[in-house]
């Protein structure tokens, strides 16, 4: 009978952990380029159950395994691309293919598929409530004529009164061998220790006045989020009785 206890409260644990991960995901439905994440669920120890003889107690018989716990094993990050939504906005970049953009922040460099940009009090582009954006070499990128034009690497350039080209820069996109060991942060960015690669021209193209939408199903996570909450409610309710019955063996059975 204890060990009811232990299938029921950790179950109760990992639903909880799994309502906040469904939770966190239906929030930054709306939020540029945000990637779903995934709890994983495992058991914790698995144990062998054996039946001893009747009359010989070292004769034993395998009956099976048993775990008494389930745990969340790990939260996995889908890094699927999300459909794409013309904005019109000249602040607002896109990637199509594989990258991302490098942001500059407080505690070094950070990485995001989030374009929604926009510029400083001093013109430069940053991301909202993170940081500078990186143009190639590590550089910020500093605008100060709104009359741009971006094309598909992208370069960013105006043509002045005078009929001359001016380039304020070129979005530096990067990319990585493992995903596994990006670790997601706040506002839809990422950091790792690993090395980044340049993306040459042509292995993903740069959208200009386009966001790239959240990878995430509303339905699905919906779907997600009643499952995780009728399990959490049978395990509480069945966790009640446990404690009803332990009660009266404590108590009724405890005077006969």
């Amino acid at each position: 009978m204890y060990q009811g206890f232990y299938n029921l409260t950790s179950g109760m644990l990992t639903q909880n952990r799994n309502l906040n991960v469904i939770s966190n995901n239906m929030v930054n439905i709306q939020t540029a380029g945000y990637k779903r994440d995934k709890m994983v669920s495992s058991t914790f120890q698995e144990e062998m159950l054996y039946r001893t003889g009747r009359t010989n107690k070292n004769i034993r018989e395998e009956l099976g395994v048993t775990s008494k716990i389930k745990t969340a094993q790990q939260t996995y990050v889908n890094y699927e691309q999300g459909s794409f939504d013309p904005t019109g906005g000249i602040y607002d970049f896109a990637l199509s293919g594989n990258g991302f953009f490098c942001i500059d922040t407080a505690e070094g460099v950070r990485y995001t598929r989030n374009g929604s940009f926009m510029v400083d009090s001093e013109g430069y582009l940053m991301l909202n409530n993170v940081g500078r954006v990186q143009g190639q070499g590590g550089q910020p990128i500093q605008i100060d004529n709104e009359d741009f034009q971006v094309d598909g690497n992208g370069t960013i350039r105006v043509v002045d009164r005078d009929g001359s080209t001016r380039e304020f820069g070129t979005l530096r996109i990067v990319d990585f061998e493992d995903y596994e060991q990006l670790h997601k942060e706040d506002y839809g960015v990422f950091s790792t220790d690993q090395a980044s690669r340049e993306l040459t021209n042509g292995e993903t193209s740069v959208l200009w006045k386009t966001l790239e939408r959240s990878n995430v199903d509303m339905v699905e996570e919906l779907t997600s989020m009643m499952s995780a909450q009728r399990a959490l409610q049978s395990a509480a309710q069945v966790l009640k009785m446990y404690d009803q019955v332990m009660s009266k063996s404590a108590t009724d059975v405890g005077r006969l």
